[in-house]
């Protein structure tokens, strides 16, 4: 009736921008990501008698309003699954970020993940990432990617055996090293994905997005750095020109944001060094590189006036013992 789970953010790749439907959270079509490591999402489901209600607690705050109602939406597609008479009980669940959230760094997929793969075990449900994925799904359309873990697809579809997220072969992640410009600034993706379809630039991005799905797929199973973080970088202002162009006109780049950017093309250009910017919805930049030149990068990035960190590939979302408080 109890279990503990961990799980990774995500960094899109090929991302994904609006929701067919608004419940299961189906998006319009198929997206690629990686996990991204040591960032992570530790959390605890537990059900029990004992309980008066379900109770979510993340970072030690507790959740209301649509931040609860859209947990709760993952809790309730768990009990659906499970034939566990204990999962009538109420559950409480506890979650901690060992990173920042709602800055455009995939907090809601990690801690999504996390809970479905924590559900799962507490609610006895004998079911494959991919299966796990689309509990997950129903948080956040991106957690199904972070379940899977590494370079991860999530395929569209109308039901969960089409809807779920596989794992993309690729050796690609031995050598990639991701530098993080930190760019504080709140988002409201939800709304951002609810409007997408309004864009005049929508119709576009669709036409074109199964091509960048191919390339993607085929940049990461030849193991082809530049390629694959060029087509991040690019499908990046795909997705900026989109929110944009949207009737709330998101703009989430800050003036360090397109600093980055920059400086990125700068190393790029004029030193030949392999790197390449990716954002999500959200201000905060990815900056891939390899690890040969991972502190060089983090150097110039850093001049930027922003806080850094690298991170590297993280792995799908796991099971931990209670008693085990090292994560890595």
């Amino acid at each position: 009736m109890k279990a503990t789970a961990m799980a990774h953010p995500i960094q899109g790749l090929v991302k994904y921008h609006g929701m067919r439907d608004d419940i299961e959270r189906q998006p319009y079509h198929d997206s690629i990501s990686l996990c991204t490591a040591p960032s992570h999402t530790r959390t605890t489901v537990e059900f029990s008698m004992d309980y008066d209600e379900d109770t979510y607690v993340v970072d030690g705050e507790e959740l209301e309003g649509r931040a609860f109602d859209r947990l709760e939406a993952v809790v309730e597609k768990a009990r659906g699954l499970s034939d566990a008479a204990h999962t009538v009980y109420p559950v409480r669940i506890e979650s901690e970020n060992s990173f920042p959230s709602n800055v455009g760094l995939g907090s809601s997929s990690s801690g999504f993940a996390a809970a479905a793969r924590a559900l799962a075990e507490a609610a006895e449900i004998d079911a494959t990432l991919p299966e796990i994925s689309t509990i997950a799904r129903v948080g956040s359309a991106s957690a199904a990617r972070s379940v899977t873990g590494a370079f991860s697809q999530l395929h569209t579809g109308l039901n969960d055996e089409d809807c779920r997220s596989r794992r993309i072969p690729t050796d690609l992640h031995e050598n990639l090293k991701i530098v993080v410009g930190l760019v504080p600034y709140h988002k409201e993706t939800e709304d951002a994905h609810r409007e997408a379809a309004d864009s005049h630039m929508f119709q576009a991005r669709n036409a074109h997005i199964h091509g960048q799905i191919a390339k993607m797929r085929d940049a990461l199973r030849e193991d082809d750095f530049e390629r694959t973080f060029e087509l991040a970088e690019q499908d990046s202002l795909s997705l900026a020109a989109t929110t944009m162009t949207g009737p709330s006109g998101w703009v989430y780049w800050q003036p360090a944001t397109l600093a980055i950017f920059n400086r990125v093309r700068k190393l790029r250009e004029e030193e030949d060094i392999p790197v390449y910017f990716s954002t999500d919805t959200g201000a905060s930049v990815y900056v891939n590189t390899t690890e040969e030149h991972a502190e060089r990068v983090e150097e110039e990035i850093s001049d930027c006036g922003v806080s850094t960190t690298t991170w590297s590939v993280g792995g799908p979302a796991r099971l931990l013992e209670e008693e085990d408080d090292h994560l890595f």
